[in-house]
């Protein structure tokens, strides 16, 4: 009992240091950057509120563990904006390698039996096929893209987003997920790209 606490606590305090990974979203009243501890737990909020929308069959529950544990590589590997002149990097297989090995000593930190759990986890969110990840990954971009209109374009403006990149690299993917919601975003998007 007692070595599987240690390694439980020790992942717990690895963890919080997700609260010193910056994104380059700012807050909904622009005063901050958020950090991804922030981004995690807003998306388990979303989860919550944004559970009638998702298609049948999907498990909430499972959506928000995934939604809690996904970021926990970026402690490794930061946070790469999907628009900044990075963000072809976001993809790439050098990033996926090093989040992979990211995942694989973080989680590695927990007793083997949650370790394989949470890693599971992060592996179906980051696949992105099941019905379950698909919902989470769309929120995951949905959530970013509020916050931007909230703040009066945030990093849109930073990056010098066009609307067919909002459409291209987010879009699609909210509107795979919740395509109703998406479709009410845009809308709510549209008046920062006219």
């Amino acid at each position: 009992m007692t070595d599987r606490l240690s390694q439980q606590f020790s992942f717990l305090q690895e963890a919080d240091r997700l609260k010193n990974v910056l994104r380059a979203s700012r807050l909904t009243d622009g005063s901050r950057c958020e950090n991804s501890a922030e981004h995690s737990w807003h998306l388990a909020l979303y989860a919550l509120v944004l559970a009638d929308q998702a298609p049948s069959g999907v498990n909430i529950t499972r959506v928000l563990k995934m939604l809690i544990l996904h970021d926990l590589v970026e402690i490794d590997t930061g946070d790469i904006p999907i628009h900044s002149q990075n963000g072809a990097a976001h993809a790439s297989q050098a990033q996926q390698a090093a989040e992979a090995a990211a995942a694989s000593r973080i989680f590695g930190l927990l007793p083997a039996d949650q370790a394989a759990e949470f890693r599971a986890l992060w592996d179906e969110f980051e696949a992105n096929t099941t019905p379950d990840a698909v919902f989470a990954k769309s929120l995951d971009r949905v959530q970013p893209v509020m916050q931007n209109i909230a703040n009066g374009g945030g990093s849109w403006i930073e990056y010098d987003v066009t609307l067919g990149q909002l459409d291209s690299r987010i879009g699609t993917k909210i509107a795979r997920g919740l395509p109703a919601v998406w479709h009410w975003v845009r809308a709510q998007a549209l008046p920062f790209f006219t």
